[in-house]
């Protein structure tokens, strides 16, 4: 953005990512050394959102006459604008939650298409950026083809969570281990790092940030969903099952309840909205679609709906101590081993990159009824990564390179490529060891790049 804002012409910029990821806040302090309009989308009347953008640009601007005006529409009101602006440098104008402003003046992205193709592409004045974290909507009806304002976008800025190896600095001073157990429960959501203390454990911040009824946290799933979803309680259902290890999505309708003609609408919604994700088994060959299954992709989301939404009541009544101790306690090391394996596929780009392998090409998992595979990269090179993953305090390197050697035997693999095997845990394996094993092995050191 601050490109953008320096280099000659007018810009269009959608910024879009997955609510809580920090795009409201990157705004706010582009803004506080340059002159803009900052403008929050809500569910209200377009009216009522005309007048509240006319009053930020009034304190904005210092153009009091601004706030009195009553302009008929939103072209009018974006003309008078920035017809006043006559500063040395670009005006920003900043829409907010931009998929609610849209859904009170569905013709707003036609408008903007207007203003843009008729005058401010030709000022060279304008900063115009759009945010939404709907990014189902923002990638189809700003970034879309068939979107009024497809084409005009001189940049674009998907903000995306930290990942593990930033989601560290949060809490610098915490062991390896722990510093994983946050990004297990946070992803790498800022605004939820922030709130575990990096002077207690993880486990006092469950407690006191998830399993309180008045920690920051508590309903913070439930929030995430009424503000961006009608028909709640079936999103719940979905997610539950999600949370429980459903994965296709007759499964899922199943578990869940919802009628299976219907539950292909809630999934693709929450799909849009960066809270579940569409995975296939990797394994080098063209997916089917048949094959698809669906994973909660956002940690907090699979916490809650995991451990809190289906005990609420007990929750509440046994407060959060006592909820940590006899709910999620038992079975939370488990729980962690599994988004451990998230952690993991995340690391081998950057293992490549530290082994100077540049033909990594996808990473992902495989599955079948026969078999399961943490890890898997498709490099370019000829060869497949095959990974294991285990999180438990004690792993036995040569049960675990006999484990990954039957997996390596009945993999697919229709490219006929090399396998490797890379092995993934808490602690570290002398190279030499590891390489009698057949194995590459890769502990928390290495896979925070402390190695």
């Amino acid at each position: 953005m601050r490109t953008a804002a320096d280099e000659r012409g007018s810009g269009l910029i959608p910024v879009y990512g997955r609510r809580r990821v920090g795009k409201t806040e990157l705004i706010i302090k582009f803004l506080q050394d340059r002159p803009g309009v900052f403008h929050v989308g809500k569910q209200a009347p377009a009216g009522a959102q005309i007048r509240d953008f006319l009053e930020a640009a009034a304190r904005a601007l210092d153009e009091p006459l601004l706030a009195q005006l009553a302009p008929r529409d939103w072209e009018a009101a974006l003309r008078t604008v920035v017809d006043r602006w006559r500063g040395p440098d670009k005006l920003v104008l900043a829409l907010d939650e931009f998929q609610w402003t849209v859904e009170a003046s569905p013709d707003l992205p036609s408008t903007l298409q207007k203003l843009w193709d008729l005058d401010w592409s030709r000022r060279g004045d304008v900063l115009l950026l759009l945010s939404g974290s709907y990014v189902g909507f923002m990638e189809r009806e700003v970034l879309g083809s068939r979107s009024p304002l497809f084409g005009r976008r001189t940049g674009q800025l998907h903000l995306q969570p930290f990942s593990y190896r930033e989601a560290r600095e949060f809490h610098p001073g915490w062991a390896l281990p722990e510093a994983a157990r946050a990004w297990f429960v946070c992803g790498g959501i800022p605004a939820y790092l922030k709130l575990f203390r990096p002077d207690r454990s993880v486990a006092w911040s469950i407690r006191h940030r998830i399993l309180d009824a008045d920690g920051a946290l508590f309903r913070e799933a439930d929030f995430l969903l009424r503000e961006e979803l009608r028909d709640v309680a079936n999103y719940h259902a979905v997610l539950m099952a999600l949370a429980e290890g459903s994965r296709a999505a007759a499964q899922v309708a199943r578990t869940s309840g919802v009628p299976q003609g219907s539950v292909s609408y809630y999934l693709d919604q929450l799909v849009s909205l960066g809270y579940v994700a569409r995975r296939y088994p990797l394994d080098g060959s063209r997916p089917a679609r048949r094959h698809v299954r669906f994973v909660l992709a956002d940690p907090l989301l699979l916490f809650w709906f995991r451990f809190v939404f289906p005990q609420l009541s007990v929750v509440r009544r046994l407060g959060a101590d006592a909820s940590w101790e006899a709910l999620v306690a038992p079975s939370f090391e488990a729980w962690c081993g599994a988004r451990f394996e998230a952690l993991c596929r995340e690391a081998l780009p950057d293992l490549w990159q530290a082994e100077g392998i540049t033909s990594g090409r996808d990473v992902g998992e495989y599955w079948s009824k026969e078999l399961q595979v943490d890890v898997v990269g498709l490099r370019a090179d000829g060869w497949i990564d095959l990974g294991e993953c285990k999180w438990g305090r004690k792993v036995r390197p040569s049960a675990l390179a006999e484990e990954l050697e039957r997996k390596a035997r009945r993999f697919p693999n229709p490219t006929g490529a090399t396998l490797a095997r890379r092995a993934f845990a808490r602690t570290s394996l002398p190279a030499d060891r590891a390489e009698a094993l057949g194995l590459r092995w890769h502990g928390l050191d290495e896979l925070y790049g402390l190695t």
